[in-house]
């Protein structure tokens, strides 16, 4: 759980924020126009705005947003309680945010799920990786070009448990890419899954940690990748076998004792997101 109150690091978390914003999809940035703490608060810890936005001939199309952001702790995942916590907080405000940025180095995968999830109309709720620099002053530029802060897209993902590929009572899971959060529409937009580097599935999710029963690489490049993965591990691998874990689409599988999967996806910028999947 994060402390409560402002921390001399979570003042330079936001300082560094506010400087550099938060790195979108395709380049897109969400930049602050001001960002300040929010000492009343114990689980949101900066109130801000963001910059307006502007037509080609400089006239603003749209009023700021207003932001409030809650850092995780230093060496530990932001919690599930912590985001409970901060969104009571935030329900406080008036008026209501607009945008509610939950920054961290790690994310618990529940609280990540209830992120997600949560339907609050006219709030959308993000969640931010930050860079293990900001750990380490001295590995730390200090300039606006910093990317300290990226958005973590949403997996997009399917279970089916009735198709030609599945024998009664197994089921398959689908990767189809991420939804992203698009800054210049405000909206959440499905993308492709040209951007993902590698994706996992634990078939019998226990609600605490992810155990990768299999582990796929994506078309020529996953090949590749698992060709020098072979060469690094000096073994002997069935070329045959291999060829199953390339792709979007998992083996078969059937249920464990918890009845849930989960799905932890990593992109082509090393971004970590999680899907947890009921199985009925």
């Amino acid at each position: 759980m994060a402390r409560s109150g402002e921390t001399t690091r979570q003042n330079d978390w936001r300082d560094e924020l506010l400087k550099t914003g938060v790195r979108g999809k395709a380049g897109q940035r969400i930049s602050f126009a001001r960002l300040e703490p929010l000492p009343a608060m114990r689980f949101l810890h900066a109130e801000g705005e963001t910059h307006l936005q502007a037509e080609g001939d400089g006239a603003p199309v749209a009023s700021p947003d207003r932001v409030v952001v809650s850092f995780g702790p230093d060496h530990a995942p932001l919690e599930q309680r912590q985001v409970a916590l901060a969104i009571e907080d935030a329900q406080k405000l008036v008026p209501k945010p607009t945008l509610i940025v939950f920054a961290a180095f790690q994310f618990d995968p529940e609280a990540s799920k209830d992120i997600d999830e949560l339907n609050w109309p006219g709030v959308t709720l993000l969640k931010a990786q930050m860079n293990v620099d900001l750990l380490t002053d001295d590995l730390k530029k200090k300039r606006a070009s910093n990317e300290s802060f990226w958005l973590i897209g949403q997996p997009d993902v399917t279970v089916e448990n009735s198709s030609a590929n599945t024998a009664e009572g197994e089921y398959c899971v689908s990767v189809h890419g991420f939804d992203y959060f698009n800054i210049e529409t405000g909206n959440i937009e499905s993308g492709n899954a040209d951007k993902i580097a590698m994706w996992m599935l634990d078939t019998d999710y226990d609600g605490r940690s992810l155990f990768p029963r299999q582990v796929f690489f994506l078309t020529d490049r996953g090949a590749k990748d698992l060709d020098r993965l072979k060469r690094d591990l000096k073994a002997e691998i069935d070329p045959d076998l291999l060829k199953r874990y390339v792709g979007t689409r998992s083996l078969p599988f059937k249920a464990g004792q918890h009845r849930r999967a989960a799905v932890k996806i990593i992109d082509d910028r090393g971004i970590e997101s999680l899907k947890i999947l009921e199985l009925e």
